[in-house]
């Protein structure tokens, strides 16, 4: 039956993720939020830049032409639309959250995205309703790229990835490590729900960045400025999982940053 197939595999990657976790959690002391509060010290490290540009202006023109055309034109239907791609790409993308949590060893991170996961996808209809958040058990995201943050791996240099976009190595190992991670295994079922994420996912994701991305193109070097943007952004990120919580920072580090 398709829902054993669905079941199995993810169960399996979850005990999985759930030994390495506990083990990770158990031997890695609680970060200082002074520490983890301290401003970069250095620019990005960005040795390839001429070849990251290319690939940049690449990426820039495939956005001008495609995706931001059509990430406005989703932006202009009905909120109801944009909101059940979003809340059904988020819930999708649940399994992955709750493998980082436990990787990155929050626990009571990891709780709260099964409960979310669970009550989204049966009472709010495959995720297309965000029920645990209207019960106030609110969302948060995790990565393979903030897990190796946690694990206090180093950034590595910037790479520009065709379709991809800006990052450091760290992140990118991170993106190819999640592409080639599947939490539900494979049936037809599933991997027709897998293309209408990543379709949406795409979408309604770089209809989210439009305001940032409007703001960094008035910017002199556009390059350098998403690529300083995404930087800064990600560090905060990898912040937020070493403290186990979404944060305000600029409230919490006494700064002006926020995520």
């Amino acid at each position: 039956m398709p829902t054993i197939a669905f079941a199995c595999p993810f169960a399996r990657t979850l005990s999985l993720a759930a030994v390495v976790g506990l083990a990770t959690g158990c031997a890695s002391p609680a970060p200082s939020s002074t520490k983890l509060c301290q401003p970069p010290l250095a620019a990005p490290h960005d040795p390839a830049e001429p070849v990251n540009r290319g690939i940049f202006a690449f990426n820039r023109s495939l956005d001008d032409y495609l995706l931001a055309p059509v990430a406005r034109g989703y932006r202009h239907l009905p909120g109801f639309v944009q909101g059940g791609v979003h809340n059904f790409v988020a819930n999708f993308g649940e399994p992955k959250v709750f493998i980082n949590d436990l990787l990155q060893g929050n626990g009571q991170r990891s709780v709260t995205t099964v409960g979310r996961f669970a009550l989204n996808t049966t009472v709010g209809i495959v995720g297309l309703f965000d029920v645990s958040g209207r019960l106030g058990i609110e969302r948060h995201e995790a990565d393979f790229g903030q897990t190796f943050g946690v694990w206090n791996i180093a950034n590595g240099p910037i790479v520009e990835l065709p379709l991809l976009g800006t990052g450091n190595l760290r992140d990118a190992t991170g993106k190819a490590l999640s592409f080639a991670v599947s939490p539900f295994g494979s049936s037809d079922t599933v991997d027709t729900l897998s293309t209408l994420n990543t379709v949406g996912g795409i979408v309604d994701g770089r209809a989210e960045l439009l305001p940032l991305t409007d703001q960094l193109r008035t910017e002199p070097d556009y390059y350098a400025a998403l690529r300083d943007a995404v930087a800064e952004r990600r560090a905060h990120f990898v912040t937020e999982g070493k403290l186990g919580e979404q944060l305000d920072l600029a409230r919490h580090c006494g700064g002006n940053d926020e995520r």
